[in-house]
């Protein structure tokens, strides 16, 4: 299985008031990930860690906080997973260094998503996807989250993309209008030029069913703090089970109710809270559940318990 595929798994990055990383309580939320395995016999674990993605809070944290991140990260890890990095800043000069950071800290692969204060064209993505490419020989995913940039690929940049050597794969959010069966055979025929193209979803709620229609990955938020449960999902889609996954969606609907309402991180944020793995809150200007919400996160994460 290659780099991009299976479930990929999404942490925070608890970090201290003046934005330091802390490097342990990092350490303890990918110890969770990393020993985490499904029940039955023969399944391997959680496929790949996505260290400092948009629940990871990259965008928020400093040059030096993210090589430090990286760094701990990989030296933890110990090569037992993958580990695949965001590298998403506003300038392409940032964002090449931020490639070559994260190679010599050790990452396996990139995530890369084109941030912007001005609106971008596909021209200019398509310069700055190139001009990261051509500084790092790591494979690398775009990141198509329009929520956060504003900017959504078109099928025809995707294409021009894939047949850029090290661009390995694509990160999409769950279709809007579209069922996921006719959005991922979309993709796949713009992408079939490119043997091994990986295409995934995020949007915790509905990566079931991406898996069952055929998509290669689910990047997962839930995954980054709960990955056993995750993992039961993940490999029964994977299986073709629809039956099961539907059973063990279940257990999971208080959470995506939740994950809709406020968005993975602030939500993840306070189930990490709850479970005493930190005492970190979002980076301001975001801010943490009120109690009343903490509550809802408690009794949702209460539900999974039942998966364990």
């Amino acid at each position: 299985m290659s780099l991009f595929h299976g479930l990929s798994a999404f942490p925070i990055t608890p970090t201290d008031k003046d934005g330091r990383v802390n490097g342990d309580e990092l350490c303890l939320l990918l110890d969770r990930i990393v020993k985490a395995r499904p029940a039955s016999r023969g399944n391997t674990g959680v496929n790949s860690i996505g260290l400092l993605g948009s629940t990871g809070g990259y965008a928020y944290l400093t040059r030096a906080e993210r090589q430090r991140a990286v760094a701990m990260a990989a030296d933890f890890i110990g090569g037992r997973i993958p580990l695949i990095v965001g590298i998403g800043a506003l300038k392409t000069d940032e964002v090449q260094e931020l490639a070559k950071d994260a190679r010599d800290a050790g990452a396996d692969g990139l995530l890369l998503a084109p941030v912007s204060y001005t609106p971008l064209t596909e021209a200019e993505v398509y310069q700055h996807f190139l001009a990261v490419a051509g500084v790092t020989d790591l494979p690398i995913c775009i990141y198509n989250n329009p929520g956060t940039t504003h900017f959504t690929f078109s099928l025809d940049l995707l294409k021009r993309l894939s047949q850029i050597d090290s661009i390995a794969a694509v990160k999409m959010p769950l279709p809007q209008g579209q069922e996921i069966e006719d959005n991922l055979a979309q993709l796949r025929q713009n992408t079939a030029d490119k043997d091994g193209f990986a295409i995934g979803y995020s949007g915790d709620w509905g990566c079931a069913a991406g898996l069952l229609a055929g998509a290669d990955t689910w990047y997962s938020v839930v995954g980054g703090l709960f990955p056993s449960q995750a993992l039961k999902l993940a490999r029964a889609a994977h299986a073709g089970d629809t039956q099961t996954v539907q059973h063990i969606d279940q257990f999971f609907q208080p959470l995506w109710t939740l994950f809709k309402e406020f968005g993975g991180m602030r939500v993840m944020y306070a189930a990490a809270n709850i479970l005493s793995l930190t005492d970190a809150s979002p980076h301001l200007p975001v801010l943490p559940l009120s109690p009343t919400d903490k509550e809802r996160v408690r009794k949702a994460i209460k539900t999974l318990d039942e998966l364990s």
